[in-house]
């Protein structure tokens, strides 16, 4: 089956049809429109229903009702279920069979003979053949409403007139439709479930670009918003593992596992559970059915147990609709496609002719909104007579008000709806219309509390996704109040509905996230769970069975409570956690009987804290949590600030002056700073023991401004917690990771510190800061946290639970943190982004060479060495804490190149899907990129070659501050602040010619060309194709979109030049203009006229003339643009003199030099 075709067809036939029926109503609703006339009662009913649900919403609901009936009626065309084609044509024919048919005289019985007329011309239409086919199609869906009513409703209402146009072109939706359908793809009806998802798949991105905006999932939306069609392999392990597992117990005779692929056999022997004495006894529930998957397969399954009790083949499929299936579903479209798949179900095992004769109906309860008035109450009491009018009738006819919002999670007061639900539907009211729409609705209730008040044999589902944040108030509250453990997803309280459902020792199965196995917040649920019932298997399925998903669990509970020596099955389908594989590929690890099989006791799983399903756990690590101290005894983990509005108070360190940044603030007490910025720790990349030490923020006055911030309410806008831990040492991580990996790091006083930059605290001298870190970052924390909680976040309540090691003294050796955190921070100090950079490690003596080449090999040599010492310092720290723990045969020291996290190691920095020698190469380019941006720096004053560390860093310095600091340089910066970038050496201070220079003054003469070829070889480019190529594209990367070098740039980059945002004044504008762009035309100027004398020069070649002639005509197009650029853009900026306050950061400062600048996303 080809998917993608199919999702490509649904989307576009979503919005083909949305439009058609948006022009059809168009028509019908205009005040001549003959429909008025013709329809008077029909078109009121679709005014009556635009005016209660909406324009979009009865547009929503006739095209998705046109497109069921026609994916329906070409399902059945295909598999011969119709005896006359209705939407196909026959073979080597284009209209639709039942057209054809027509059109020679052979109507279907009890067609209007409109339809003749039509076709014969006795009756007038611009399209007869189209009109005629509406027709036919129309009695069509009639004739099978006796069959199957859930899907072809009687069409006697404004779906009718709203029935799209174009059925009969080759480019229409039925040919499109029959493209997609083939025949072959139309013999398993799980098509129609793939159909569903991708037809409402657009509904769910708009519904999840809503969430962004803030906008929760209304009750209208979760189908769309929470919709997932479950893969087949899927559905048969659930079903195969609680109906066909429950059917074994009962029949250990049974053949029936030959058949089950999927199923995973009892461990040992089980004597306790639920007794069937014949197949008609079962039953089974999809409390979120859908399109019907899990109840198609049951059907399957089901028939083959009828089968091998030796029922008649031809009475099995009625007793399996009447007696065993029941879905329940809140989305009316997708009832009438589960109904209708189970219809196919038995319409292939019956034939056309015994099919149609089938009276048994699928049990699909699709909930509704019913609500009854205080007044209506002496109705209903009318209606149900005084001995049923109880008081838990009166309380389940109000709990279906909001159907459509809690679905299968209401819990029926009624405790037997069924009798009473017989009692109603007997009485007879006569003439009385009142009581009778009175009876209708109070037996609609009835029927929806008998599907959700059953006690099932098997439960199995896919339930809806949603967590709290994105539901609406009304479901958010009422699931507060009713699933107090399982409140925080949609998905868990479905897990607490399922249990109900199920009969005492049944079996309930469920496909979910795998959250509610290791966060916190469901550690009550856990607990309940695995005290009362029983895991009878589990596929722990990691990422890409939905695509790049957050992970899937597929499970099998039993509703009895586990003994001591019970035990379950797991399977971990995933080496990694963050790895997404197709779902073909997971199913064959499934297969592999060996692949990552556990057997684990499930009471071992309530001795862990927090009740984690570690089903993979030792009884040695176990023994870890149990008979050691957490994290938590020794020390506190906190959160910081929120700041309320990061724009305003947050900024890259490298935006502000740097005299008005404090690094030495380390008494949170006694603050005693008049400085405006401060370090900032808000977590940032993987990195282990040392860095990300990158932003600063506005603390002036001991916070002073964060801290007033008021809302136009006087509620403050920041949330300030912890403030008495600003400013102190500290073990810090961040708060996500994309691989799943913890990094602990060493923060240093100084900081303050941010929600997302997790901070740890000792609390006694035996534990200190150093040693926390050393326990975080070793192999042992890793499985531990994987336990705790597997998933991309660390929050503080995970870190404490963490085992320490009982007693610290018993440590074979102390771990080797501070020369880990030494490595770290040398490598975060060797680059310009860091505050405490001092200069280029290229140019230190302790890798110079005499040129480029032999520097750079010294120096990657030193990397390597930094590289493969924090590596042996890594195993060491994990053989400490190995050994300390006892788990030496279950834990390895070693500790991937990858996961080195210095910059310098091109594994980690690129990862290691490129070969080694990739790496390499890539390296030495960004080696040499640094090198120019360093070169640039000290073009503009911020660093020198005489000096280490920052040289001009504050607001508007000159080149006279720089030669305080320096009097006389090597390398003199520029003058005045403006550099130009152009394609040729137009300027005595272009900075390819700075560059040159540099290089000379640097490395000296001798090798001067040796070196410039060194790197252009490594850039694969030359030197000047660089500087205007990828410079600032390098620039704006390297300082996160915060650049601190500005492009000034013409709209096609004739013209550019760079200032340095530090030493910008008022004037700079001026500079630029008088003493570069307008040079700059007249130059231009002065080669076009040499290169039009040229063009006209008898003495030149044809081809010198032709070729100085077109140059000519591309120097005009520059001449013109920069013409034009300056009298528009430039000449205005520098009338205006504009300042700029380095306090306001990039994102305030760069946006006011227009398009003079070179545009970066986000900061115009």
């Amino acid at each position: 089956m080809d998917t993608n075709a199919l999702k490509k067809f649904a989307q576009g036939a979503r919005n083909l049809l949305i439009d058609q029926v948006t022009a059809k109503l168009d028509l019908v609703l205009e005040d001549s429109a003959p429909a008025r006339r013709e329809h008077p009662k029909t078109v009121r009913a679709l005014e009556s229903a635009i005016t209660k649900d909406g324009k979009s919403q009865v547009i929503e609901q006739v095209a998705y009702t046109w497109f069921n009936r026609f994916t329906a009626l070409r399902f059945m065309d295909a598999n011969s279920y119709t005896q006359v084609r209705v939407v196909s044509p026959a073979e080597e024919a284009t209209r639709p069979e039942i057209l054809s048919e027509a059109m020679n005289g052979n109507l279907p019985d009890g067609a209007p003979a409109t339809i003749a007329a039509l076709l014969e011309g006795r009756t007038p239409s611009n399209d007869p053949q189209a009109e005629a086919y509406r027709l036919l199609l129309v009695h069509a869906c009639n004739q099978w409403h006796g069959t199957m009513p859930f899907l072809f409703e009687e069409i006697d209402d404004y779906t009718e007139l709203l029935m799209p146009e174009d059925l009969l072109s080759q480019t229409s939706i039925l040919a499109e439709l029959r493209k997609v359908m083939t025949e072959d793809a139309c013999q398993d009806v799980e098509i129609i479930g793939w159909l569903y998802q991708f037809y409402i798949s657009e509904k769910k991105d708009q519904v999840f670009a809503g969430l962004k905006k803030n906008q929760k999932i209304t009750a209208e939306n979760i189908p769309a918003a929470t919709q997932l069609f479950t893969p087949h392999w899927i559905v048969r392990y659930l079903v195969e593992n609680s109906l066909g597992r429950l059917w074994l117990l009962n029949r250990p005779g049974s053949r029936l596992a030959e058949r089950m692929d999927y199923y995973i056999a009892p461990e040992e022997p089980e004597t306790d559970f639920l007794r069937i004495t014949r197949p008609e006894d079962i039953r089974i529930c999809d409390p979120a059915a859908g399109s019907g998957h899990m109840l198609t397969y049951a059907f399957d399954l089901l028939y083959a147990i009828y089968e091998e009790e030796g029922y008649d083949a031809t009475e099995i499929p009625a007793l399996i609709l009447t007696h065993n299936l029941t879905g329940v579903e809140i989305d009316d479209r997708a009832g009438a496609l589960a109904a209708f798949a189970l219809a196919m179900k038995a319409a292939a095992r019956l034939g056309r002719r015994r099919f149609l004769r089938m009276a048994a109906k699928p049990d699909i309860c699709v909930l509704q909104n019913v609500a009854f008035t205080d007044a209506e109450m002496q109705d209903v009491a009318a209606v149900v007579g005084k001995d049923l009018f109880t008081d838990e009738l009166r309380e389940t006819l109000g709990q279906f008000e909001q159907a459509k919002n809690f679905g299968s999670l209401i819990v029926p007061k009624l405790r037997d709806p069924v009798e009473t639900l017989r009692v109603v539907a007997a009485r007879d009211f006569g003439g009385d219309l009142l009581l009778k729409e009175v009876q209708e609705r109070v037996i609609t209730v009835l029927r929806m509390a008998e599907a959700l008040s059953s006690r099932y044999h098997a439960v199995v589902a896919n339930p809806p996704y949603m967590g709290g944040k994105n539901m609406n108030p009304g479901l958010k509250g009422w699931l507060k109040g009713t699933f107090k453990s399982a409140k925080s997803d949609l998905m868990t309280c479905f897990m607490d509905r399922c249990h109900q459902l199920n009969r005492p020792a049944g079996y309930w199965s469920m496909i979910n996230l795998p959250s509610w196995m290791f966060i916190g917040s469901y550690a009550d649920l856990r607990t309940d769970f695995l005290s009362s019932q029983t895991l009878t298997s589990l596929l722990h399925v990691g990422r890409g069975l939905f695509g790049p998903d957050f992970g899937t669990v597929a499970f099998c509970m039993q509703s009895s409570a586990p003994t001591e020596s019970t035990l379950g099955v797991y399977r971990k389908l995933f080496e990694s956690k963050v790895s997404v594989r197709p779902p073909s590929e997971i199913e064959r690890l499934y297969l592999d009987k060996s692949y990552n099989r556990f057997s684990a006791k499930q009471t071992d799983m309530l001795k862990v804290p927090g009740t984690p399903i570690a089903y993979w756990l030792s009884d040695e690590f176990r023994k870890s949590f149990t008979s050691n101290v957490s994290f938590k005894s020794q020390f506190e983990c906190k959160q910081g600030i929120a700041t309320g509005d990061n724009d305003r108070f947050l900024r890259f360190w490298h935006e502000v002056g740097f005299n008005d940044f404090d690094r030495s603030q380390f008494d949170p007490d006694g603050f005693n700073s008049d400085r405006t910025w401060f370090p900032y720790s808000k977590g940032g990349e993987e990195r282990k023991w040392f860095g990300n030490n990158e932003l600063a923020i506005l603390w002036k006055d001991d916070g002073r401004h964060l801290k007033d911030l008021r809302d136009d309410k006087g509620n403050r806008l920041a949330t300030l917690k912890n403030l008495s831990y600003f400013f102190r040492p500290a073990i810090t991580w961040s708060l996500t990771s994309t691989s799943g990996m913890l990094c602990a790091r060493y923060r240093p006083n100084g900081f303050v510190f941010d929600t997302n930059g997790m901070s740890g605290f000792s609390t006694t001298p035996l534990y200190d800061e150093k040693f926390g870190i050393a326990l975080l970052n070793s192999n042992f924390s890793r499985e531990a946290l994987s336990v705790l909680n597997p998933t991309f976040a660390f929050q503080s309540g995970d870190i404490d639970r963490v085992p320490l090691p009982g007693n610290i003294s018993e440590l074979r050796d102390a771990p080797p943190t501070e020369t880990l955190i030494d490595l770290a921070k040398s490598d975060w100090d060797a680059y310009e982004t860091s505050w405490d950079f001092t200069t280029l490690p290229l140019l230190s003596p302790d890798h110079r060479g005499d040129t480029l080449e032999d520097s750079y090999a010294t120096l990657r040599a030193h990397w390597q060495g930094m590289t493969d010492e924090t590596q042996r310092l890594e195993e060491e720290n994990n053989r400490i804490f190995i050994d300390a723990y006892g788990l030496q045969d279950e834990l390895s020291p070693e500790v991937p190149l990858n996961e080195i996290t210095l910059t310098c190691n091109p594994a980690y920095r690129y990862g290691i899907k490129n070969d080694a020698a990739a790496n390499e190469t890539r390296l030495r380019a960004d080696t040499m990129a640094e090198f120019l941006s360093y070169a640039v720096g000290c073009m503009f004053g911020r660093y020198s070659l005489d000096a280490p560390g920052l040289i001009l860093a504050n607001q508007g310095e000159t080149l006279a501050d720089y030669l305080a600091h320096i009097p006389e340089p090597c390398f003199m910066p520029d003058e005045d602040n403006v550099i130009p970038v152009l394609d040729a050496d137009w300027f005595p201070d272009d900075i390819t010619e700075r560059f040159r220079l540099f290089l000379r003054t640097a490395f000296g003469e001798a090798h001067f060309r040796e070196n410039l070829r060194y790197i252009e070889d490594a850039l694969g480019k030359d030197i000047r194709k660089y500087f205007t190529k990828d410079f600032y594209t390098d620039h704006v990367k390297r300082y996160k979109k915060r650049p601190i070098y500005w492009m000034f740039s013409s709209p096609k980059g004739t013209f550019n030049a760079l200032i340095y945002m530090h030493r910008y004044r008022g004037d700079t504008v001026s500079v630029l203009l008088n003493d570069y762009l307008r040079e700059f035309i007249t130059k231009l100027e002065g080669e076009r006229a040499r290169l039009e004398k040229l063009a006209d020069d008898a003495t030149a070649t044809q081809g010198q003339r032709t070729k100085a002639l077109k140059d000519a005509g591309v120097v005009s197009k520059q001449v013109d643009e920069l013409h034009e650029w300056e009298r528009e853009v430039i000449f205005p900026l520098a009338q205006q003199k504009i300042e700029i306050d380095l306090d306001d950061g990039v994102k305030a400062n760069y946006p006011k030099f227009g398009t003079a600048l070179k545009n970066i996303p986000g900061l115009r």
